[in-house]
């Protein structure tokens, strides 16, 4: 049941990230791509496992330790984050220096003025 619902939400998330994608709005296309990258993200977390235990040995260094979590992949989503939100603060930043020197964000519109 908890993969049917996960998946569901990815699905929901990857189609609203690629709805954005095809949109006129430039702030919503790069919207739409953070969307994307944060759904692949929730993706490999989902696929790295979320039924892990917490990694501490049980008294006298027995039990406690079975099927713990790979953290290499939950390091490696914390660090996709970490530059994901980067690269949508400068996207947005430059589809703000668009606006002003070109007084629209529409893609249309900027393709015809180039």
């Amino acid at each position: 049941m908890t993969q049917f619902v996960l998946a569901a939400v990815l699905g929901v998330l990857f189609a609203l990230g690629t709805f954005l994608v095809l949109r006129r709005d430039v702030v919503r296309v790069v919207w739409g791509v953070t969307i994307i990258s944060q759904s692949a993200n929730v993706y490999l977390v989902t696929m790295g496992g979320l039924s892990g235990a917490v990694p501490i040995l049980g008294h006298g260094g027995h039990g406690g330790g079975h099927g713990v979590t790979d953290p290499l992949v939950q390091a490696l989503v914390l660090t996709a984050i970490v530059i994901g939100f980067g690269t949508t603060a400068f996207a947005l930043v430059l589809t703000y220096r668009v606006y002003e020197e070109h007084g629209t964000i529409d893609l249309i519109e900027l393709g015809d003025s180039a």
